[in-house]
């Protein structure tokens, strides 16, 4: 009964084929979006995962995502400092400056102060320099991405194309001159602006003039202390909000979540996705019982029962399933291998692909029982009809 099934289902290569690019199709929209979204998301706290050595994070209680900057007074790092089961707490100092290029054009930078003497928080992939040349003079390190694009220096090219600034370029920050003494590979931010590391004390001379200029302490915890209750006495101690390294990047993940429309736009692709999935599977699988009822019938007058009919039916809602899930999945991760290099965010982890899967499944049995509905109440005089 299987062949027959599957002799069946690609007879009419044409349905045969309507049903599995329906299904490709709803298959790639509901990962390649989804797989948008999680990489958009996923940036939003990206500068948090990229310095990963300390432990907790230390803010003002008033802050409310990463690039929410409530500046601290430098007192406040002491504070930390004296807390029990601090093992260190350096200064982090972070905010959006802007950079005035050698053509005389301006871009906002994301500028990255460092403790001067451990320079923990820095980038940790070099691709030039090292990260102790920050030291030197006027040194700062720039990202590679920003080098290339942003922070290119005009050229007189046919193509337009900037040319990337290298170790040894200058640019001005706050009226302030900045070398470049290294390039970075650093993760993408949720704005995508180039992204200059510099030291801490450099950093406060680059920023506007203000009382207050310490974004963040960052902790690393003694070996065995407990991270939630270091966090709970950190804010019992000085009224600063502490969180660990997970817990700020789902602060950051809930705000963009909450107060910004990305969910509800990717969540309306993605349903549109399913919606016409499931329309075009489903006539065309409808489609195809109907014009087989002739076939069923005989198969019901040969004494084969409901319940064979109803294995045949889930037999091939199953392959073209499989076959449009697969496919739809892997024009997926192709596209997002494609863009790996580009501004586009994309990040497909293995629940993604649990995701679409189950939508795929929701389709195919819902095509599947229009079709098993029609055939159950199938009379086998159906052959005997004209």
């Amino acid at each position: 009964m299987n062949h027959i099934a599957l002799k069946m289902l690609m007879g009419d290569k044409g349905k045969y084929l309507g049903i599995v690019m329906g299904l490709t199709f709803a298959s790639l929209i509901m990962t390649q979006q989804p797989a948008i979204f999680v990489g958009l998301m996923a940036r939003s706290y990206s500068f948090i995962s990229d310095v990963g050595l300390p432990d907790i994070w230390v803010m003002d209680p008033k802050v409310q995502f990463i690039d929410d900057i409530k500046p601290m007074q430098d007192t406040e790092l002491y504070r930390v400092r004296g807390i029990s089961g601090v093992e260190w707490a350096m200064p982090l100092y972070k905010g959006m400056l802007k950079a005035r290029l050698t053509d005389g054009t301006f871009q906002t930078c994301n500028v990255i102060g460092l403790d001067d003497t451990t320079l923990i928080g820095g980038p940790a992939v070099m691709l030039e320099g090292k990260l102790s040349d920050l030291r030197r003079s006027d040194g700062v390190i720039v990202d590679i991405d920003g080098a290339k694009d942003k922070l290119g220096k005009a050229a007189a090219s046919p193509d337009g194309k900037n040319t990337p600034l290298k170790i040894g370029d200058s640019l001005e920050l706050n009226d302030r001159r900045a070398i470049i003494v290294g390039i970075a590979k650093v993760t993408r931010t949720f704005q995508s602006q180039p992204v200059i590391y510099t030291t801490y004390s450099r950093a406060k001379a680059y920023a506007p003039r203000e009382r207050r200029l310490l974004s963040f302490v960052v902790v690393k915890a003694k070996p065995g202390q407990n991270l939630d209750e270091l966090t709970r006495r950190i804010t019992a101690t000085t009224g600063l909000a502490a969180y660990t390294q997970d817990g700020f990047k789902q602060l950051t993940y809930n705000y963009f979540l909450k107060n910004t429309g990305i969910p509800i736009n990717f969540g309306i692709t993605i349903a549109l996705g399913f919606i016409v999935g499931t329309a075009i599977a489903g006539q065309t699988f409808y489609n195809f019982t109907l014009e087989n009822l002739r076939q069923f019938g005989v198969l019901k007058a040969m004494g084969a029962s409901n319940g064979t009919l109803l294995r045949m039916i889930l037999l091939q809602a199953v392959l073209v399933g499989s076959i449009g899930y697969g496919m739809g999945v892997g024009i997926a991760a192709l596209f997002g291998f494609l863009m790996r290099h580009t501004i586009l965010a994309f990040k497909m982890p293995w629940q993604l692909l649990l995701f679409s899967g189950a939508g795929i499944s929701l389709i195919c049995i819902m095509a599947a029982l229009i079709s098993i509905m029609k055939v159950i109440r199938l009379e086998p005089a159906i052959v005997f009809k004209s």
